[in-house]
C-alpha cells in the first residue's frame, strides 16, 4: 500500500504542471493582447494629430509606454544627414534638461543610428564601441533599444529609449513593436508634414495677395516693405525680417525696414551696412536667394553677426533680378534650418512680390508722367493767359497814371504797377518750378530741394514734409543755391544717422532780402558733448556768404536748425 500512494499522486501533478502551463500561457496571450491593444492605441494616437510637434511629442511618449522604459527621445536628423536639428525627450524634468545643458547634436551612440539606420538593442550602452558617455548631470542609463523612423524612402529620424523599467533588458518582441510604432510613426509624420505644407501654402498665398492689393491700392513703399517683412517673419517663424536695397556707388546696402524681436532692430533702419561679408549682399549680387545654417558662426558671412539679433539659420532672398533689394530672415540658434520645402513658396513669395513692387513704380511712372504734362498745361496757360492779362493790365494803369492829376491817386495806381509786376514775378517763378524735371533737366533751386528730400526718404524710411516759399528760382543766385542744397543734404543725413526721429520737416523760403532754409525734426535732440564738425562745416558755409546757423529745440523736443544767407 505504501508503494500505491506516491503512484496515485503523478497523475496529480502532472495535472497541476499542465494547468500551470496553461495559465502561463494564458497569461502570455493576455499580456500579448494587451500590448497589441496599447500598440494600437498608440497609432491611433499618433496618427490623429496633424501638428507636426505634436505628433513628435506623441511618438515619443507611446514608445516608453509601449516598452515600460524609464526614458524616450525622437532625434530629428538636420538637412546635412550627420546631425540632429530637434531633441525631444521624456521622463527628463526641466530641471534635469537645464543641467544637462545644450541637447545631444547625433554624435556617439547616438550618431550610431544615424550612420547605420537599422534597429539596435543593446543590454549595456556604455560598452558599445561608439559610446562616448553621458555629460554632467545626466541621469544613468543601461539598456537601450533605438529604431529609424522612415518617412517614404527618406530617414526622417530616430526613436531612443532608455532602462527599461525593473531592471530587464529589451527583447526582441519589444524591439519588434517599437518597430511597428516607428512605420505608423512616418505616416503620422508624413501626413502632419503635408498639411503643414498646404496651411503653409494658403497663408503665403493670402500674404502675396496682401501685398498685392496693398501695392495697387497706392499705399507708401514703407508701408508695403513693412508688410512684406512681417507676414514673411510670421510665416517662416523669424525673429528677425530686414529688406535692404543696394546704394548705387557706394557697395553698400541701405536697411529700409527691419522687424523682430528685440529694442535695436527698429534702431537699424536708416543704416547702411556693407554688402560683401553680408548675407543680404550675397544674394543682391548674385540674384538668388542664399541660405546659412547658422549665420552667427557661418564663414562667409563675418560681417552678419553684427545684426542686434543673435542670429541662427537665415535665409537671404532677392526681390527681383540681382542689384534688386533683398529680404532677410533670421531665426533663433538651434532652430531648424531653412528647409527646401519652406524656401519653394518663400520664393514664389518674393516673385510675386517683385512683380507687385515693379508694376507700383510703372504705375507711379505713369502717374508721374501725367503730373507732369498737367503741369505743363498749367505753365502754358499762365504763361499765355495769365502772365500776358497781368501785364496788359499793368500797361494799362501805367498810362491812366501819367492822366491822373491828384497826385495821393497816381502813387496809389503806381504802387498797384509794382505788385503786379511782382505778381508776374512770383507767376514765373511758379512755372520754372512746374516745369522742373527729374531728370537733367531741373536744375532749379527748387527741382534740387525737392530731389534732396525725395532722396532722404529711403535713409529716413519715411518722407519729410517739404515747404518752400518765395522767388527760390529768380532771386536766389547760384552760388547761394549750390550751400542751400549742400546744407540741406547735410541735415537731412545726420537726421537720418543721429536723430532717430518718425517726423523731419523742411521749410525753404526766399524773402526779399534773404533764403532760409529750415530743418526741424522730433528726435533726441543734438547732445552737448556730442561730435559738432558736420554743424560746424555748416556754419563756415554760411559765413562764407554772409549768413549764419542757428541751432534751438522746439517745444515738443527734437532740433531745429536754421541755415540762412543774404541776397544782396
Amino acid at each position: 500500500m505504501g508503494d500505491e500512494q506516491p503512484l496515485s499522486r503523478m497523475p496529480q501533478m502532472r495535472l497541476d504542471e499542465l494547468l500551470e502551463e496553461l495559465q502561463a500561457r494564458i497569461n502570455a496571450a493576455r499580456g500579448t493582447r494587451d500590448r497589441v491593444h496599447s500598440l494600437l492605441e498608440a497609432v491611433v494616437s499618433v496618427g490623429r494629430e496633424l501638428d507636426l510637434s505634436q505628433v513628435l511629442r506623441r511618438i515619443v511618449e507611446a514608445g516608453a509606454h509601449l516598452v515600460d522604459a524609464q526614458y524616450g527621445a525622437l532625434g530629428v536628423i538636420g538637412p546635412d544627414g550627420r546631425t540632429l536639428s530637434q531633441f525631444l525627450t521624456s521622463g527628463l524634468t526641466p530641471e534635469q534638461r537645464e543641467k544637462i545643458g545644450p541637447l545631444p547634436a547625433g554624435h556617439g551612440l547616438l550618431g550610431e543610428l544615424i550612420r547605420h539606420p537599422e534597429p539596435l538593442r543593446l543590454s549595456e550602452l556604455g560598452a558599445h564601441e561608439a559610446s562616448f558617455g553621458f555629460p554632467e548631470h545626466h541621469p544613468p542609463m543601461r539598456t537601450f533599444l533605438g529604431v529609424p523612423i522612415r518617412v517614404r524612402d527618406e530617414v526622417f529620424g530616430n526613436l531612443y529609449l532608455t532602462d527599461k523599467r525593473g531592471g530587464l533588458d529589451f527583447d526582441a518582441e519589444d524591439e519588434s513593436v517599437i518597430t511597428t510604432l516607428a512605420v505608423a510613426a512616418g505616416v503620422a509624420i508624413d501626413n502632419a508634414r503635408l498639411y503643414e505644407g498646404s496651411q503653409r501654402q494658403h497663408r503665403w498665398l493670402r500674404a502675396g495677395a496682401e501685398v498685392t492689393n496693398q501695392l495697387l491700392s497706392g499705399d507708401a513703399r514703407q508701408d508695403v516693405l513693412e508688410l512684406i517683412a512681417r507676414r514673411a517673419g510670421e510665416i517662416t517663424g523669424a525673429r528677425l525680417a530686414e529688406v535692404s536695397a543696394p546704394v548705387p556707388g557706394t557697395g553698400g546696402l541701405v536697411v529700409e525696414l527691419s522687424v523682430g524681436e528685440g529694442g535695436a532692430v527698429g534702431m537699424r533702419q536708416g543704416l547702411v551696412v556693407p554688402a560683401d561679408g553680408t548675407l543680404a549682399g550675397a544674394a543682391s549680387a548674385a540674384g538668388t536667394h542664399v541660405v546659412s545654417a547658422c549665420l552667427r558662426e557661418d564663414p562667409r558671412f563675418p560681417a552678419d553677426p553684427l545684426l542686434p539679433a543673435d542670429p541662427g539659420p537665415a535665409v537671404a532672398v532677392p526681390l527681383g533680378a540681382a542689384g534688386s533689394a533683398v529680404l532677410l530672415l533670421a531665426r533663433e540658434p538651434g532652430e531648424p534650418v531653412f528647409t527646401e520645402a519652406e524656401l519653394e513658396p518663400l520664393l514664389a513669395f518674393a516673385g510675386q512680390t517683385a512683380l507687385a513692387l515693379e508694376l507700383a513704380v510703372r504705375r507711379r511712372d505713369a502717374e508721374h508722367v501725367a503730373l507732369l504734362e498737367d503741369r505743363d498745361r498749367i505753365a502754358r496757360d499762365l504763361h499765355d493767359l495769365a502772365i500776358q492779362r497781368l501785364f496788359a493790365t499793368g500797361m494799362t494803369l501805367q498810362s491812366a497814371a501819367r492822366l491822373i492829376e491828384h497826385t495821393g491817386a497816381a502813387e496809389r495806381v503806381g504802387r498797384a504797377v509794382d505788385d503786379l509786376d511782382e505778381t508776374i514775378k512770383i507767376i514765373r517763378s511758379t512755372i520754372f518750378g512746374l516745369r522742373a524735371r527729374d531728370d537733367g533737366a531741373g536744375t532749379s533751386l527748387r527741382a534740387r530741394a525737392s530731389r534732396a528730400v525725395g532722396d532722404a526718404v529711403t535713409s529716413l524710411g519715411f518722407p519729410p514734409r517739404l515747404s518752400m516759399e518765395g522767388l527760390l528760382d529768380t532771386d536766389v543766385p547760384p552760388d547761394v543755391a549750390e550751400h542751400v542744397v549742400a546744407v540741406l543734404g547735410e541735415l537731412l543725413s545726420n537726421a537720418a544717422r543721429h536723430a532717430h526721429a518718425t517726423r523731419v520737416e523742411v521749410s525753404l523760403k526766399a524773402t526779399a532780402d534773404e533764403v532760409r532754409l529750415t530743418v526741424s525734426d522730433n528726435g533726441r535732440g543734438i547732445p552737448e558733448q556730442g561730435r559738432r564738425s558736420g554743424l560746424d562745416n555748416l556754419a563756415e558755409r554760411a559765413l562764407q556768404v554772409g549768413g549764419a546757423l542757428e541751432l534751438s529745440t522746439p517745444d515738443g523736443g527734437g532740433s531745429r536748425l536754421l541755415w540762412r544767407a543774404p541776397l544782396r
